[in-house]
């Protein structure tokens, strides 16, 4: 809401109590001034209906031109029955408004806000009134008046209807003796109704219209407040939802209507893209051109509201953004249109130079609008002919119609341009005829087409549940054409088409996705990507439809936030420890999705996405450990002075991870050992820190419905699988400086904390580098990292020609390599196993090409994981894919880039792991 909107819209909600401040609801237009003369004598000749006010309401004018401030309502001690007092209230707004707004006293954002909170007031006035009538004592308690549409969005126009529902509460509702509440409630709304409604000789006050309730055929006026939110949550149709992107508790009890309003949220703001809301929008716009031809064009006769360029189509325009984006961004679910236009601007979401024309030609239409309808007082739309629309013009200060005509023109094309520009080009559906299919599909680039044509047939007849339902089969012929396209151009279309047969075996509705589909063209290209290149997507996807919807905008092709900013998102602040752990679940699913698309799409460098897949983990480690943690002391209490600390180790203490990577994890804890916790069940600290360590690891790696997080391997710990899962820090210390292998030294260069307090993460730290810098038995370095490297290659052999770990000169060599050097000596420990190679060329113990080596051995590794996870040459797409993750030209000079690196690495470790060394 503008900053205008809302300083009008707090005055009219703290006045709303009539009984209390009905004196105090007034309009003022300011010093009287020339402007204001102008505008009277404007509506005087133009407008039947404001020189019928004009001569009625003397005082009113008087006042205005006075400067002083204009009572609209009678005071209640007059004795004035509350129906009088409405309409003349209305009386007396409708005139002051319009001289306000004729003489730009009140800009649109005033006069809609002011009308508006006078609907506001009236309609609480009313309900109050209703249920003090029938029930002179009670407290107007327990019925409620939810605005929807511009009453909701204070943007009411100038001759508007309004369109509540209301609903009532039958706990607190006030009735009579012997009386249902349901019986009251419609009694109630039947008087609210008629007391804003019904004319007499002092005019009306509203127009109410109260088919905007569930199922209005059917139901009552007045609906139960459970009734409601059980209809919304199960029933309610796709246009409902962008109707309640501008309702607001407006009347009656508002603590009911915010009560309702809070618990049908996830109705309106769904964190799953909804694009069968989306596309109902704009068959409901189609359908509103088609019913209103004769409004489209820009002329006399043109319909403002509905017309071809006009304020539903801008209104459209803001709502379809907010639903597709609304649910992931609660800034963008503001309610007015103007507002909306700008957040969604600000965020990036529509353009701003579009946002900025779809206010201002929304601005006009609107204004022009209340022109209109100040000729008669009626709630038109259309632009008259001849004389009258001349009339209109005058009003807002031009010479004619064909002045106002031409103002209107470039704001109503801008808005039509722009709002058909959310119409995608549809191709023509996919024969149904088998002949007609095949040939469809050879056109289309399938070398065979039975099996593709076969598979198309039996989605069409319903093969599976999610494909059943009419909306289900409407959406997949929408979409076939266009997906079909994309997997031809697969470098494995049969098998694309295969993943995408499983996807939607297993979907539990596909109307969603396939909408999806339709609505973003390239996401149906990027799908087939990820089906025909990344068969680890491919099943992830299968496993979670829902991740498609984080690849809806550019955000899902930028790197990763910070650890602090993963943690925050996958924090639950409410819910048990299940549901923290599947909130924990969702977001790392969504984040690796969408980094090993990025690799697909070429829009990351694999490093950077490698070291977005270790942010991800840490972050999933912490928030984890923290719940964990917490639960864990809920029932055992806490160790005095002891607390949980992991360590990771390998690629997870690198900061650089793959796909597929597992977490090389060592669980300590400081404190003593000795110590016993002070929970209702107490362990001592060793099996206490050791159950922990258990949950934790669980935690991690169980699969579960929202799907698994990582393996977790445990075997780097002190003593290996033969020693306990968790040691105390002082234990840890010890075995480094006195047991360890060299093979575990080597393993310690990578050592990083990845949750702990500063103290123990500090205490970590210091004995690391102790351990690192010489606190440990002299051995060599060199011939023991020779003779382990020699075993590894025996039993943990290549697993193809592309492995760039294991072959000889992948990383594994130069690992060994960096570490050996690390260890003997002594210098360049980082764990990140990039910056380690810098430091020890900037030392002098690499040669300067090793930093080379890694990031293209690394690129090579992280890009494989999801395209060619058996190391196999793949499809020539897929090859081209993996040269541009690469960055060389094509795949020839990516098998020779790489067939060279592997030589140098090669040779370097048997460079360094020939020589001898004392550590």
């Amino acid at each position: 809401m503008s900053p205008e909107t809302s300083r009008v819209a707090d005055r009219f909600r703290d006045e709303a109590d009539l009984s209390q401040n009905s004196d105090y609801l007034s309009v003022k237009i300011g010093e009287p001034n020339q402007r204001l003369s102008d505008a009277i004598e404007r509506a005087r000749a133009c407008s039947p209906f404001l020189s019928g006010l004009l001569d009625r309401e003397r005082d009113t004018v008087d006042s205005l031109l006075a400067g002083q401030t204009v009572p609209l309502w009678l005071p209640e001690e007059e004795g004035v029955p509350p129906a009088k007092r409405l309409r003349i209230a209305r009386r007396r707004l409708a005139l002051s408004v319009a001289l306000a707004d004729l003489s730009g006293a009140y800009d649109l954002t005033a006069v809609t806000a002011a009308l508006t909170g006078f609907a506001d007031t009236a309609l609480d006035l009313a309900i109050r009134t209703a249920i003090r009538e029938r029930t002179p004592d009670a407290e107007p308690i327990g019925f409620a008046a939810i605005a929807l549409g511009k009453q909701g969005s204070f943007e009411l126009n100038y001759s508007s209807d309004i369109d509540p529902i209301l609903i009532f509460d039958p706990a607190t509702l006030p009735r009579r003796a012997r009386e249902e509440p349901e019986d009251a409630a419609v009694r109630i709304g039947r008087r609210v109704v008629e007391l804003l409604q019904s004319r007499d000789a002092d005019g009306y006050v509203l127009r109410v219209d109260l088919r905007l309730r569930p199922s209005p055929e059917v139901t009552p006026i007045a609906l139960p407040v459970n009734a409601a939110i059980h209809y919304y949550e199960s029933q309610a149709l796709p246009w409902e939802r962008a109707a309640f992107i501008r309702a607001r508790a407006a009347a009656g009890d508002l603590k009911l209507g915010q009560r309702f309003l809070r618990t049908i949220q996830p109705f309106v703001w769904r964190r799953s893209l909804d694009f069968g809301a989306v596309g109902e929008i704009r068959g409901m716009s189609h359908r509103i051109r088609d019913h209103h031809a004769q409004g489209q064009r820009l002329g006399p006769g043109y319909d403002l509201k509905r017309g071809r360029g006009g304020i539903r189509e801008v209104e459209f325009y803001a709502q379809i953004h907010q639903l597709i984006h609304g649910g992931r961004e609660p800034n963008l679910r503001v309610p007015a249109t103007r507002d909306a236009l700008a957040q969604l601007a600000e965020a990036g979401r529509i353009d701003a130079q579009e946002a900025r024309a779809l206010s201002d030609a929304y601005t006009l239409l609107r204004t022009i609008e209340h022109r209109v309808q100040m000729l008669e007082d009626r709630q038109t739309h259309t632009l008259p002919a001849d004389e009258a629309l001349d009339r209109v013009a005058r009003l807002h200060g031009l010479e004619s119609g064909a002045a106002l005509l031409d103002l209107l023109r470039p704001h109503v094309e801008a808005v039509g341009r722009i709002y058909d520009g959310l119409e995608d080009e549809r191709p023509a559906r996919l024969p149904l005829d088998p002949v007609l299919l095949g040939e469809a599909l050879e056109r289309a680039g399938y070398a065979e087409t039975d099996a593709p044509a076969q598979r198309i047939a039996a989605w069409r007849g319903g093969a599976y549940p999610a494909l059943r339902s009419p909306a289900a089969r409407d959406a997949l012929e929408a979409v076939l054409p266009g997906l079909v396209e994309a997997l031809a151009r697969a470098p494995e279309p049969q098998g694309a088409l295969l993943r995408l047969d499983r996807l939607l075996e297993r979907l539990p509705s596909a109307v969603n996705t396939l909408r999806l589909l339709e609505a973003r063209p390239a996401l149906a290209q990027l799908l087939a990507a990820i089906l025909s290149h990344a068969p680890p997507l491919a099943d992830d996807l299968a496993r979670r439809p829902a991740l498609l919807d984080g690849l809806m905008d550019a955000s899902a092709f930028e790197p990763v936030g910070t650890v602090e900013v993963l943690a925050r998102a996958m924090a639950c602040a409410d819910g048990d420890y299940q549901a923290a752990l599947d909130q924990i679940r969702r977001v790392v699913g969504e984040a690796r999705f969408a980094l090993g698309t990025q690799i697909v799409a070429g829009a990351a460098d694999p490093l950077e996405v490698g070291e977005g897949y270790a942010r991800v983990a840490e972050a999933a480690i912490r928030t984890i450990a923290a719940r964990t943690v917490a639960e864990f002391e809920r029932a055992h209490g806490r160790v005095p002075g002891g607390e949980l600390v992991v360590l990771a180790l390998g690629r997870m203490g690198g900061g650089l991870l793959t796909h597929a990577s597992d977490l090389d994890l060592v669980y300590l804890f400081t404190g003593d050992f000795h110590a016993e916790s002070d929970g209702a069940k107490p362990l001592g600290a060793t099996l206490y820190f050791n159950r922990l360590a258990q949950r934790m690891t669980g935690a991690l790696s169980a699969p579960t419905a929202a799907g698994p997080l990582y393996p977790v391997d445990t075997r780097l710990r002190p003593s290996g699988n033969k020693g306990p899962l968790a040691v105390s820090l002082d234990s840890f210390a010890r075995y480094q400086r006195e047991e360890a292998w060299t093979w575990e030294h080597m393993a310690l260069t990578r050592a990083r904390v990845v949750h702990g307090s500063t103290e123990a993460r500090a205490a970590t730290d210091a004995i690391v580098a102790q351990v690192l810098a010489g606190a440990r038995p002299e051995r060599d370095i060199a011939a023991e990292a020779r003779t382990m490297r020699a075993e590894m290659a025996a039993h943990k052999p290549p697993k193809g020609p592309l492995d760039a770990k294991l072959l000889p000169g992948g990383l594994v060599d130069l690992e060994f390599a960096v570490h050996v050097l690390q260890l003997a000596h002594r210098a360049g420990f980082e764990p990140h196993l990039g910056r380690a190679v810098d430091a020890l060329v900037g030392a002098g113990l690499l040669p300067a090409g090793t930093r080379d080596a890694h990031d293209l051995l690394t690129r090579m590794l992280v890009t494989l994981r999801l395209v060619a996870p058996d190391a196999e040459p793949p499809a020539p797409s897929t090859r081209a894919l993996i040269a541009r993750a690469l960055r060389l030209p094509d795949w020839d000079a990516a098998v020779a880039e790489f067939e060279r690196t592997r030589q140098s690495v090669a040779e370097l470790w048997r460079d360094i792991g020939g020589e001898g060394g004392a550590g």
